[in-house]
């Protein structure tokens, strides 16, 4: 039998041997979700008792030889999913209704359930729906993401509470001379934090293959380790900056006009770390700050065929709207991003915001060389997957920067 599975696997194209493991993490999904209704069902028995055991993972620990952690977590989702029937008979709904139905038809692993749980703790009932479409899409790591940043939005207007006052952030610099080597640890604030990463990242990139070097094969530490010298040495010749997107390397701070005047809510750094109003207008005051209204005349919107580049104004826009790489699930920030014509400049496509997009550099690779394919619908940057992730090749776009 196992030879013939492995004949039939080996007679499989190379798109329907993933679309066959696809297709069976489902179903295994599925029985898992049949196994939580079980154990559902044991625990409003009270089946531990009845063998004698302190709680059912205890039970569970034996019965499958599932670890503590594991046993514990898999009564939770239980709990989570299955309704629950009350000594008098009456049936209640279970706690989270959208995600135990999107569960039972194999969409979410035990790992996307146990994040969306810790994520709706923190926010109302009636966002479950929006959490569970993230979920269905991306993994459980940027749907905890997601929910961070929704819990932010809908909250960061409420009275902060009333704890005791945190300790302002000292910035330290630890030195120690190690075999003719300076060993250097750092502690910074936010701010600085990001300003840092946002010089060091353009320095660090690996060097072009050359004839006579070939490919850089630096580690992602050394490259970094070499930026850092470089940027010592570009301090001392204060007037060459390294230049990031066609521009002077900047600190990207996104805030609305409103809440900087008014002195309220936070401004959000490109890393995704926020800052209270305060802070932003500091910086506002010390550095040079490029007012951007979107469609603004003065705004080059489209240069055609003039230039293949995306000039710099363009790529302030594309900043604006898409706030990162707009690829789906991605959240690595401007900094870190290429500005990709949607329609090849080598096919006629034109220099222009609505025939860009903000891509970093693996998912730019990622799009010339696979089927995914990017479109601009409304204004808004559009990805359409393979169809052997997708058959259907439902259209997704990045709802992790717009939280």
């Amino acid at each position: 039998g196992r030879l013939e599975h492995v004949s039939e696997t080996r007679l499989l194209s190379t798109d329907e041997l993933l679309r066959s493991i696809v297709d069976e993490v489902m179903e295994i999904r599925v029985r898992e979700n049949v196994v939580m209704q079980k154990i559902a069902e044991l625990d409003q028995r009270g089946a531990a008792a009845e063998f004698g055991y302190k709680d059912l993972a205890q039970v569970l620990q034996h019965a499958v030889r599932w670890d503590r952690k594991a046993a514990k977590q898999w009564v939770a989702h239980a709990g989570l999913l299955n309704r629950e029937v009350t000594p008098t008979g009456s049936e209640l709904a279970p706690e989270l209704p959208v995600t135990a139905e999107a569960a039972a038809e194999g969409a979410l692993s035990a790992e996307h359930v146990r994040v969306v749980a810790e994520v709706m703790a923190a926010l109302p009932a009636e966002v479950e729906q929006l959490v569970v479409d993230v979920a269905r899409e991306h993994d459980p790591y940027s749907v905890r993401r997601f929910g961070k940043d929704l819990a932010y939005g809908l909250y960061q207007n409420d009275p902060e509470p009333r704890d005791v006052e945190p300790a302002p952030v000292v910035n330290q610099l630890i030195k120690q001379w190690k075999n003719g080597q300076l060993e250097i640890r750092a502690l910074l604030d936010a701010v600085t934090s990001a300003t840092f990463e946002a010089m060091l990242d353009p320095l660090a990139k690996p060097r072009p293959e050359t004839t006579v070097e070939g490919p850089d094969l630096r580690s992602r530490s050394e490259r970094e380790g070499d930026a850092f010298a470089e940027l010592v040495n570009l301090m001392v010749r204060a007037d060459q900056l390294p230049e990031h997107g066609g521009e002077p390397v900047t600190l990207t701070v996104t805030m609305s006009y409103e809440d900087l005047a008014d002195k309220v809510s936070r401004g959000m750094l490109d890393n995704g770390e926020r800052i209270p109003a305060s802070q932003v207008r500091q910086l506002a005051c010390n550095a040079g700050i490029i007012p951007l209204v979107l469609g603004d005349k003065s705004q080059p919107m489209d240069i055609g065929r003039k230039t293949r580049n995306f000039p710099a104004g363009i790529r302030r826009i594309l900043v604006a709207r898409d706030r990162g790489c707009a690829f789906p699930g991605c959240m690595r920030p401007p900094r870190q991003c290429d500005a990709h014509h949607i329609h090849h400049w080598a096919d006629g496509g034109s220099t222009s915001v609505e025939n860009a997009v903000l891509v970093c550099r693996h998912h730019h690779t990622l799009i010339h060389q696979s089927e995914w394919e990017v479109k601009m619908v409304l204004g808004t940057p559009t990805f359409y997957p393979p169809s052997w992730l997708d058959r259907d090749r439902n259209p997704r776009r990045n709802l992790l920067h717009a939280a």
